[in-house]
């Protein structure tokens, strides 16, 4: 098991938990939440100390799809050296939208291999080859 040192900056922080056995996103809850004239803002009030080599991503729930929201980044990255609040982002396509103690989003934190390049004049074949979108079928 791994673990993961977390910072509460606010007394209403709620610690990222697993709502069903076997899920591999962790919920969080917004504590506070800022709108502007582009974007709704959720805080968590919570800190992270995500080990080396290791990545925190950050999803929308499916119950977005309730909600008149989209993640401005899709896919959010919790890299190791932030320190700061975790806060997700969302653009406004309409009024519905989540309330403060609401599940906003989840997190799953894994690790990652360190990549080295190596330019190639020639790549190996494969069974798909350079088709691109939609070349596998409906």
């Amino acid at each position: 098991m791994l673990k993961i040192k977390i910072k509460k900056i606010s007394d209403n922080a709620v610690i990222p938990f697993y709502a069903k056995k076997g899920d591999a996103g962790m919920d969080v809850v917004a504590i506070s939440k800022k709108i502007t004239e582009d974007y709704i803002e959720y805080g968590t009030g919570l800190c992270f100390e995500i080990p080396e080599k290791h990545v925190c991503l950050i999803f929308p729930r499916s119950s977005i799809s309730n909600k008149d929201l989209v993640m401005c980044n899709s896919v959010g990255v919790l890299d190791s050296g932030y320190r700061g609040e975790l806060k997700l982002r969302f653009k406004k396509t309409g009024t519905k939208d989540y309330k403060i103690g609401e599940k906003i989003g989840q997190v799953l934190i894994i690790s990652y291999p360190e990549i080295q390049f190596e330019e190639v004049e020639e790549l190996e074949d494969s069974e798909r080859g350079d088709g691109g979108f939609g070349s596998t079928g409906n």
